[in-house]
């Protein structure tokens, strides 16, 4: 049922866990610019005045649910950066890492994950800091990159088409909620893939977007309308889903390679094609709409997923 699916999003705790952010940013906000900021928080990754281009930065680390399987967590860490530079329509081109590990047999697994996306997405690693005497294991990457022109994360406008572009060709990784769709293929074709956001805000197509990252795919959507102070009217009868994975599931995986983009009308069926023709799965999922609630639909029943008046997810807002 679809209550079902709103409660699974709403408790969630890859998305609970972004409840913390908009503390610590009412503290950082002061100092996220001194002269060459462009765009800071909210977005997936800052924008900073570069000559005629924009320097991108960004940093994530790995949820501590990944650390049964070191390796893949590695992974992990190069894979979301990089989604977060292509997200803003840019290139990632190095990246930087921060490791602590409880034995050496952990670390080098880490070393391992790190090394196999480094080479499928061709970026460099180039330095980072070790903790080789820690109770824990942590991951933590930083990247950097570059753009000509931005996609953001708060510019959805009111009667935008809302687009889902998945890479159904894939498998669920062992129990995590993480759907692995890049690390069986070639690095030409994962890279290919990628560059489709390039071509997107190469041609000024797309008004808004993110990458769809640990809230899951719902609750990412749901960060891009907060941020843009908007609302929605979301269908899950056209949402891309995999054969033989459950919708109340699936909404809160991470599909590895997966963004939300919002565009005027007449310009969603040029985004599908540039997804399409790299064999990527490209839906009109929903409206974006005036006001703060974000509606889930799907077969004749209809939900409240937030009404950001009473709800938050990271608390940043456009203003």
């Amino acid at each position: 049922m679809l209550s079902d699916i709103v409660a699974g999003v709403r408790n969630y705790p890859g998305l609970i866990r972004k409840h913390a952010i908009s503390r610590l940013v009412d503290v950082l906000r002061p100092i996220q610019d001194f002269g060459d900021t462009v765009l800071g928080f909210g977005e997936d990754a800052a924008a900073l005045r570069l000559g005629n281009e924009f320097l991108l930065f960004a940093s994530d680390g790995i949820w501590s649910k990944l650390h049964a399987d070191p390796r893949w967590a590695g992974y992990c860490s190069v894979l979301v950066n990089v989604n977060d530079i292509y997200a803003m329509g840019g290139k990632p081109f190095a990246l930087t890492n921060n490791i602590s590990f409880t034995s050496e047999e952990e670390g080098e697994l880490v070393a391992e994950g790190i090394r196999d996306a480094c080479q499928k997405f061709e970026v460099p690693m180039v330095g980072g800091h070790t903790h080789p005497d820690s109770d824990s294991l942590t991951v933590s990457v930083s990247v950097v990159g570059r753009a000509s022109k931005l996609i953001t994360s708060r510019d959805c406008q009111v009667g935008d088409d809302l687009i889902v572009a998945i890479d159904l060709d894939g498998r669920k990784r062992g129990e995590f909620l993480n759907w692995d769709s890049t690390s069986h293929k070639s690095s030409e074709v994962a890279r290919n893939q990628l560059d489709s956001l390039i071509e997107i805000a190469q041609k000024d197509l797309a008004t808004a977007g993110k990458d769809l990252s640990n809230p899951g795919i719902l609750g990412t959507i749901g960060m891009l309308l907060e941020t843009s102070e908007k609302g929605a009217v979301i269908d899950l009868g056209v949402l891309p889903i995999p054969d033989g994975i459950d919708m109340t599931e699936w909404v809160l995986m991470y599909p590895g390679y997966g963004f939300v983009l919002s565009c005027q009308k007449d310009r969603s069926s040029e985004i599908s094609e540039v997804f399409l023709e790299r064999n990527i799965e490209a839906s009109v999922i929903g409206e974006v709409t005036e006001g703060s609630k974000v509606t889930l639909k799907q077969s004749g029943e209809e939900e409240t997923l937030f009404d950001f008046q009473i709800d938050s997810i990271t608390g940043i807002k456009m203003r």
